[in-house]
């Protein structure tokens, strides 16, 4: 078990550079706020649009098989699973629906034996001819045996839509803005964009210096995850004679451990930045990034234009 091989989330990919690599990080940050943003009060074709643009942004982007394939893939089996859980969820209150229309009743033509004048009668029906192929039911599966009655209805196909998309997005998105933008790109066009603020009194060195050490962090916490577990597989523990009591003890002891291990790791950090004469973010400010707007940057951020006319005029309320 690898996790920083097989989950890379938060990792950056420094090899191979590619275009999406080159890109300012100010414009990967506002596209990737209109990814967060352009799934809001969209259409279902739409959000499958912009899922679907993801994938084949990082078949284009040329970034390597390895990086993405796990990752993307625990990631559709979950989207899926929550399609399928909410396509057959009720998508109401468990309420019987009572007619509120009378019934639906034709005059009918009938020939008595006896008499001469055919006579009239009301043959009456429990539907009413649908003028259109409109069906708010998709699927009803009767109950069998242990197998639940199963019902896709239109609103709960739609709310399994949105729910699998959103997440997908969601996730996917900032994970690929963290594999092809390093840290000190990712605070610098931070810093920069919220520059304005310092008008206000607000600490915004503090506030990128803080989410940069945060960036660094997550993968040394996936590293002592990593570690611990390995250490309880080599002990070849037999989980079925320990019981639900003594297994849960033992995992407060692993959870004890990596809270111990994490804190020491920020220990050493905070003095490696002591030793070295940190005291304010103002005072040892390091330009990692020249931050400047080329042609690529400027055909980015000109492509929002249509993006966002195609959002309105495509993706709906």
């Amino acid at each position: 078990m690898d996790l920083l091989r097989s989950l890379p989330i938060g990792s950056y990919l420094e090899q191979p550079v590619t275009w999406l690599h080159k890109i300012d990080p100010r414009v990967k940050l506002v596209w990737l706020m209109t990814f967060l943003i352009a799934p809001l009060l969209g259409n279902p074709l739409w959000r499958i649009g912009l899922a679907a643009s993801l994938i084949v942004l990082t078949i284009v982007a040329g970034i390597p098989f390895r990086a993405w394939s796990k990752q993307m893939g625990w990631l559709l089996l979950l989207c899926l699973f929550m399609f399928l859980f909410a396509c057959v969820a009720p998508d109401s209150l468990g309420a019987k629906p009572q007619p509120r229309v009378p019934e639906f009743c034709a005059d009918v033509a009938t020939v008595s034996s006896t008499a001469e004048k055919p006579s009239k009668q009301l043959e009456c029906k429990s539907q009413l001819p649908q003028p259109t192929s409109y069906r708010y039911v998709y699927f009803d599966q009767p109950k069998f045996v242990f197998i639940p009655r199963l019902v896709v209805t239109r609103r709960s196909l739609d709310v399994a839509v949105r729910v699998s998309t959103l997440i997908f997005t969601l996730i996917y998105s900032t994970s690929l803005y963290l594999l092809t933008t390093a840290p000190e790109e990712i605070t610098a066009g931070l810093e920069d964009l919220m520059s304005p603020l310092r008008r206000f009194n607000l600490p915004i060195s503090e506030i990128t210096l803080t989410l940069t050490l945060s960036l660094r962090f997550i993968p040394l916490v996936l590293e002592e995850v990593q570690n611990l577990v390995r250490s309880i597989r080599t002990r070849a523990i037999d989980w079925k004679k320990l019981g639900i009591r003594r297994s849960t003890q033992l995992w407060l002891i692993v959870s004890e451990k990596l809270l111990e291990n994490l804190l020491l790791r920020a220990e050493q950090i905070a003095t490696a930045m002591d030793v070295r004469g940190f005291t304010t973010p103002n005072e040892h400010r390091v330009q990692w990034h020249q931050l400047r707007l080329r042609w690529r940057d400027w055909l980015a951020l000109g492509i929002l234009i249509p993006f966002w006319c195609a959002r309105w005029f495509v993706g709906g309320v």
